[in-house]
């Protein structure tokens, strides 16, 4: 790899784990700010869905938009909006004041994912492309993992310092981009004229529903709802039901992140050669459902932490898996194949925080019991998914 192209991929991952670890300094804040201002998990539910729903509106749009105007100016205004989206946040002295803040997050930071991956597919072969794919997801990782725990310590002192410095780490990475990030997508190379084909058409959802991978888009939607709904009023229940603080809290969110990486990083590919993706979904399934319940009896800090632990490895194998055999089963391409897949993830982390929120306000337990029978609905349907297949791949050697 040249080393303008390595200086280039340095820069890009900063800015991911810039984005990625302001979200997870915010993540164990929030719940604490909802307690201030007097509300509960159903506005906590609305707040984490708007910030869903305006990803999934605006990625595509700023996606499309870096193919027409280059990649740079677009970087700038999503590392640019998501500084000040940290500010108003810190900044923020009501709950409308929040979900501005929030809904501004997901439109403008919205723009940064799509935009580096793209830089990543102009500037580099087809030989090194996987390695800065995974120098990417290394960075988002890295964010993910560690915010938390930064955001719970820095919010002892108060609850505003952890946005303040999200926004100040973000217009730091601002000015390393405009000043040392090439533009990689030349005006020959644009399009001249925008695409025909929508930027965001549900008809091509509902259309897939009815093709090979319909059911395993319906899981993925599922297994997404079902760790929303737990993941959306996590830190909210640790305040309510034991009291814990933001390290706490932080220390949560921590492990939430680390076992999710332990677990895609080295326990996927094993399981999945092993054991096949469709033994992997069902029990992948199956046990987040068990695990989802040990954390609701849990009554000690150690035990949630292991029960936590758990229901992280679980999912962790299950969502790739899915992911992998949706890839295998489409009749479609693959980039239309994971854009429908990813869609009907976004839709998943819509609803698992809306019904989260809202059965949290009628009982604290009521989510764990919701995202466990969301679950265990996975599991039966892919028992029947699976049977269906045999069935149907037995007739097809009559």
């Amino acid at each position: 790899m040249q080393l303008s192209n390595r200086k280039n991929l340095l820069i890009l991952s900063f800015t991911l784990v810039v984005v990625t670890l302001g979200f997870g300094l915010v993540m164990p804040i929030i719940p604490f700010y909802m307690e201030q201002f007097g509300a509960g998990g159903t506005e906590l539910g609305l707040l984490v869905a708007s910030y869903a729903v305006m990803r999934l509106i605006f990625g595509p749009i700023w996606g499309s938009l870096s193919d027409r105007v280059g990649r740079k100016p677009i970087l700038l205004i999503g590392v640019l909006g998501y500084g000040i989206t940290m500010v108003g946040f810190g900044l923020a002295t009501q709950l409308w004041m929040m979900f501005v803040a929030r809904i501004l997050s997901g439109v403008l930071s919205s723009a940064t994912s799509p935009t580096t991956m793209a830089y990543i597919g102009d500037s580099t072969s087809e030989e090194e492309r996987g390695g800065g794919m995974g120098m990417m997801g290394a960075a988002a990782g890295i964010g993910t993992i560690f915010g938390p725990a930064l955001g719970g310590l820095l919010a002892d002192r108060s609850l505003s310092t952890p946005f303040f410095v999200a926004a100040g780490l973000s217009f730091f990475t601002l000015f390393l981009i405009f000043l040392f990030l090439p533009e990689s997508l030349q005006e020959g190379k644009r399009p001249s004229s925008e695409s025909d084909q929508p930027m965001l058409d549900p008809r091509s959802w509902w259309n897939a529903l009815f093709s090979p991978i319909g059911p395993l888009l319906i899981m993925a939607f599922i297994v997404t709802g079902g760790v929303m709904v737990l993941y959306g009023i996590l830190g909210l229940y640790a305040l309510e039901r034991f009291g814990y603080g933001t390290d706490q809290v932080g220390l949560i969110f921590t492990i939430l992140g680390l076992v999710t990486a332990i677990g895609q990083g080295l326990l996927v590919g094993p399981l999945t050669r092993h054991f096949g993706d469709p033994n992997v979904i069902k029990f992948g399934f199956l046990f987040s459902a068990v695990s989802m319940l040990s954390i609701m009896l849990a009554n000690q800090y150690a035990l949630s932490l292991l029960s936590i632990g758990l229901f992280s490895l679980f999912n962790a194998v299950l969502i790739p898996a899915i992911i992998s055999l949706t890839s295998k089963d489409t009749t479609l391409s693959q980039g239309v194949t994971m854009g429908l897949s990813n869609s009907f993830i976004s839709l998943g982390r819509i609803v698992g925080p809306l019904l989260g929120g809202l059965v949290f306000d009628l009982h604290w337990g009521l989510p764990f019991l919701s995202g466990a029978l969301i679950m265990l609905i996975g599991f039966f349907g892919s028992l029947r998914w699976s049977a269906d297949k045999a069935l149907s791949k037995q007739v097809g050697q009559l």
